[in-house]
């Protein structure tokens, strides 16, 4: 079990309801930077291939360890409205790298 991040956290996590390679799977964003989005995923194991563009994909049996680490539990459309908000939101074929 992962251990709570340090940091003040405004990491953020949808509920699991995207399918892929049969699993059910989240996402993992911060409406605050990309550098406090990767030390959060860095201190619960996430590994780097999870990111994509402007989040971490995270299995649904991951979620748990997420939201005890801190990360707090909003809907899908409120994770997109706070990251576009903060200008963090990265369209398909736009900034693929950390």
């Amino acid at each position: 079990m992962p251990l709570a991040y340090a940091g003040r956290v405004t990491v953020l996590i949808d509920a699991a309801t995207w399918p892929r390679h049969g699993r059910m799977w989240c996402h993992l964003v911060s409406d605050a930077s990309f550098h406090e989005l990767h030390a959060f995923a860095a201190s619960v194991g996430m590994p780097e291939r999870a990111f994509h563009r402007d989040h971490y994909d995270v299995p649904a049996e991951r979620r748990d360890d997420m939201l005890r680490a801190g990360a707090q539990a909003v809907t899908s459309r409120e994770l997109v409205r706070r990251i576009v908000a903060a200008g963090l939101r990265r369209r398909h074929g736009v900034g693929a790298g950390r």
